[in-house]
């Protein structure tokens, strides 16, 4: 007999074999799909449904995904998210046209030409001083209740209706990340290697920032809860952003105590998101008890060697992902986007410890007929 979709996830959390790969998709801004690739996987579905985006923001450009499109992509998983405040809702949709999207922290996007922005307001760029960091007008005031109004409603009847398991995402709380966002990536890099004491100062007051609002989400979402989405992008292309040992002496901290702040206020599992080739650092992942890896970019280093990967870590880890979106999906034929969801599946899914996802957002150069091959995909191939 089928599982449900809630058993499906619960099989794989548990290190057993479900019924087949679950597949997550469309559910956070991390798995998700941009409007103009919604709107086609719509047309085609024959669904009628309104354009609407996550977190009200356009500018962000990911499509929040109706009901109806969500059971045509057999997705496994609802998502709970948090939202911006209303103040800085109320204050972007009222701005003038084409002006920068400021968030609560300061920080924001621009546009770079028609429709198309970008992160590009970084309020402390020039900063290297902790008494900078102090002098800080603009932190945001993480206990405004106009963030989690809603968590606590959504989870609840997503629970009670039994059938999706549920994956929670405050909107990028994640230290490094708003690290970046707060002095530009290129700029806070270099902060970590000439003034450490700076940095460390940077990232603790970011996490401290970000234990504020999880500490409530999580209050509000109870028992209804499945798996927590966070991480910090950590690697590029072919390594890491920064040495397994400056990780080690500065970042991972930090992380772990995060990590167990989240475990002491739910048995949610931990979704940990990290682009690029991190596997010098997997190892670390699990002694600080991320359960899931996401997003497995196989186009990224040692993290194309899928078979690896399974071997050494596939007992402790549940990976996510693995679907290619730099070559596979956005150029590839049906055929080859068939074909490599089976591959990976293959060599990922072998005796459970997979969720099949694409790897990160799912961007507006896809065609749509390639994200539906990919999820017939994993109907056809993916059962156990």
């Amino acid at each position: 007999m089928p599982m449900t979709s809630k058993e499906r996830i619960a099989a794989v959390l548990n290190h057993e074999i479900p019924d087949r790969v679950p597949i997550i998709i469309g559910v956070s801004n991390a798995t998700g799909i941009k409007m103009k690739t919604y709107q086609g996987i719509k047309t085609i579905a024959g669904i009628q449904a309104p354009d609407e985006y996550i977190y009200d923001w356009p500018e962000l450009g990911t499509a929040k995904i109706d009901e109806k499109t969500m059971k045509r992509l057999h997705c496994d998983v609802r998502g709970v998210r948090d939202s911006h405040p209303a103040i800085t809702l109320e204050r972007n949709q009222t701005r003038d046209p084409h002006s920068p999207f400021i968030d609560s922290w300061g920080t924001g996007q621009k546009e770079i030409e028609p429709g198309e922005w970008f992160p590009g307001i970084h309020p402390l760029s020039d900063a290297t001083t902790i008494e900078e960091i102090n002098n800080y007008p603009n932190w945001p005031d993480m206990s405004d209740p106009t963030r989690i109004a809603h968590v606590k409603a959504s989870a609840k009847e997503l629970s009670e209706q039994g059938e999706y398991a549920i994956l929670a995402t405050p909107w990028l709380l994640f230290p490094l990340e708003r690290a970046f966002a707060m002095q530009g990536m290129d700029n806070f890099l270099l902060n970590l290697a000439i003034y450490p004491d700076f940095a460390r100062a940077m990232l603790q007051k970011t996490a401290e920032l970000c234990k504020a609002l999880m500490g409530p989400f999580l209050a509000e979402l109870g028992d209804n809860v499945d798996m927590i989405k966070i991480g910090d992008d950590l690697g590029t292309q072919e390594s890491l952003l920064m040495s397994p040992d400056m990780y080690r002496e500065i970042l991972k901290p930090i992380h772990a105590d995060f990590i167990q702040f989240i475990k002491k206020r739910t048995k949610a599992k931990i979704f940990f998101h990290t682009d690029g080739d991190v596997v010098p650092l997997i190892d670390d992942f699990i002694e600080m008890g991320i359960d899931i890896l996401n997003p497995i970019q196989t186009s990224a280093g040692k993290m194309a060697d899928l078979a690896n990967l399974k071997k050494r870590f596939g007992k402790n880890i549940i990976f996510c992902g693995g679907i290619d979106t730099h070559r596979i999906l956005p150029s590839g034929t049906t055929g080859e986007v068939r074909d490599e969801v089976k591959r990976v599946m293959e060599l990922l899914g072998v005796g459970g410890g997979y969720m099949i996802a694409s790897v990160h957002t799912i961007m507006n150069d896809v065609p749509a007929e390639n994200v539906l091959t990919m999820v017939d995909a994993v109907e056809e191939f993916g059962r156990y």
